[in-house]
C-alpha cells in the first residue's frame, strides 16, 4: 500500500529526529501513562508503532516483557541500539493493521502519536482487540482533528504539507465509533492542547527551506479564527510555535466481547502463552534484541 511505503521512507530518513524529538521524548502523557495503567511485574506489554521507543522504555521498568513493533525496519534497528540497556524489550517489525501475534497475548497494548499514519483504523483497532487479553488495558494517544469541518480540513492539510506520510488526524467522534465496534470500554480520558515548536516540528520531516517556508506561510496566512484556535505564536514575521489537539484515552477489554475481530479473522491461539514462547514467536530475521 502506498501510504505504508511513504511511512517507511519518512521514518527511515528521520529515525534520529524522532528519538530526540522534544514532542515525543518528553511530555506529561508519558508520566500520566504510568499513573493510569495498572502495571504488574508479571505482565507482557505490546507497544505498537514504537518509533523512538519512548513508551516501550517507560513500560520496561514496570513489566516483565515489552514487545516494541514498528513498520519501519531502519527506525526499529536504530531504536534498539538506542535502548540497548533495556534488556526486557524485544523489537519486531510489524504492521499495526496485521500484527504477527496470537490471540489474547498481551496484558497491555499501547499506541502513542502514530495512528494518524494508519490508512485503515478499523483494522488497527480490531488487531488491538484481538491480541489483548480479556480485561486487558489499551492506552491510546494521538493527535486529533477538531469536530469543526473547516478546522479539521486546515489541520489535516497542514500535517500533509509537512509530512506526506500523514494519512489523517481523526476526530474523537470518528475514533469513538471505531473503538465501540470492538467493545473497548473507556476507563479514563483526557484531551489537551499540545504546543509544538515550529522549527523543530517542520524540520523533522522536511529538508528544503522552500518546503518549510510553504508550511509556515500556510499558518501565517490562515484566517484569524484558525490562528486563534491553533494558538499560533509568532515573532516578527515567523511562527515560533502553535498548538494542536491530542487525545489520551485508556480502554479496558470487555470480557464478554464475543464478536471482536470477526471481520478480519482470528489466528489460532498458540499453546502455552508463556513469555519464552512469545520471545520465540517474535525473534525472527526482522526482530532485534539489543546488540
Amino acid at each position: 500500500m502506498r501510504e505504508k511505503d511513504y511511512v517507511k521512507q519518512v521514518f527511515s530518513k528521520n529515525k534520529d529526529a524522532y528519538i530526540n524529538s522534544s514532542t515525543h521524548a518528553n511530555g506529561n502523557d508519558l508520566v500520566n501513562m504510568i499513573e493510569w495503567l495498572k502495571l504488574a511485574p508479571d505482565m507482557i506489554a505490546l507497544d505498537i508503532a514504537t518509533g523512538g521507543g519512548h513508551v516501550a522504555k517507560q513500560l520496561a521498568a514496570h513489566v516483565n516483557e515489552v514487545i516494541a513493533t514498528d513498520l519501519t525496519e531502519e527506525m526499529l534497528r536504530n531504536t534498539a541500539k538506542h535502548l540497548q540497556s533495556c534488556e526486557n524489550i524485544t523489537f519486531t517489525v510489524a504492521d499495526a493493521e496485521d500484527l504477527p501475534f496470537a490471540n489474547d497475548m498481551f496484558d497491555i497494548v499501547t499506541c502513542r502519536i502514530a495512528a494518524h499514519h494508519f490508512p485503515d483504523p478499523d483494522k488497527f483497532v480490531a488487531e488491538v482487540a484481538r491480541v489483548l487479553r480479556p480485561d486487558g488495558q489499551f492506552l491510546f494517544i494521538d493527535n486529533i482533528a477538531p469536530e469543526n469541518t473547516s478546522l479539521d480540513q486546515f489541520n489535516n492539510t497542514l500535517e500533509k504539507m509537512r509530512d506526506y506520510s500523514h494519512v489523517r488526524s481523526r476526530t474523537i467522534a470518528e475514533w469513538t465509533t471505531i473503538f465501540n465496534r470492538q467493545c473497548l470500554q473507556i476507563v479514563k480520558e483526557k484531551r489537551r492542547k499540545k504546543r509544538l515548536p515550529f522549527r523543530e516540528w517542520v524540520a523533522r520531516t522536511l529538508d528544503s527551506d522552500t518546503e518549510m517556508d510553504r508550511v509556515e506561510k500556510y499558518l501565517l496566512n490562515a484566517a484569524e479564527e484558525i490562528q486563534e484556535y491553533f494558538q499560533v505564536e509568532r515573532k516578527e514575521a515567523h511562527v515560533q510555535s502553535f498548538a494542536i489537539d491530542e487525545w489520551m484515552v485508556l480502554f479496558r477489554q470487555n470480557k464478554g466481547a464475543s464478536s471482536r475481530s470477526a471481520t478480519y479473522g482470528l489466528r489460532p491461539a498458540k499453546q502455552g502463552g508463556s513469555v519464552l514462547l512469545l520471545k520465540a514467536a517474535v525473534l525472527t530475521e526482522h526482530s532485534y534484541r539489543r546488540r
